[in-house]
């Protein structure tokens, strides 16, 4: 028997766009493009007009790409047993890595372009994690795993 998580968080890339806001946005963008054809179509520019319609179609499933990215996720855990990292990309594909809490460590590499990358190691082996995360929240979270670490390994309990 497993026992008891002491920390697990749901990672999940951010969209600032609803569903809602999707179709008014497409909504603009089709009524804009319709227009803008059909003045080209009145002056006699009647290929124009399809292309705008291909720009429709173009945002439209850019948007829909975008979506279909924001399908992965990843999960970290935190037990007195293990530490367990799993990855679901955008199609439901599933990777577990696992590591020994007492042996993993969490980093964070800073590069020197101001990008920060999370990563779990253990025993020279790496695995990243987080990147759709905002630097301060890598931070955040890295934080919240160390304190969870502690708590695991049978230290304080704050």
């Amino acid at each position: 028997m497993q026992a008891p998580s002491q920390f697990r968080a749901t990672l999940t890339p951010h969209r600032s766009l609803s569903a809602q806001g999707f179709l008014i946005v497409m909504a603009a963008v089709g009524i804009v493009s319709f227009v803008a054809g059909m003045a080209f179509l009145l002056i006699g520019a009647w290929p124009v007009f399809g292309f705008f319609g291909l720009d429709v179609a173009l945002v439209y499933f850019a948007f829909r790409a975008n979506y279909r990215a924001a399908r992965q996720f990843e999960t970290v855990e935190v037990t007195p047993d293990l530490v367990t990292l799993t990855h679901v990309d955008a199609k439901g594909r599933t990777i577990a890595h696992t590591f020994n809490p007492y042996w993993v460590r969490v980093e964070i590499e800073e590069w020197k372009d101001g990008r920060a990358f999370l990563k779990l190691a253990e025993k020279g082996r790496q695995t990243l994690f987080g990147s759709f995360l905002l630097d301060e929240e890598k931070h955040e979270l890295a934080a919240a795993i160390r304190a969870a670490l502690v708590t695991a390994r049978g230290g304080p309990r704050i």
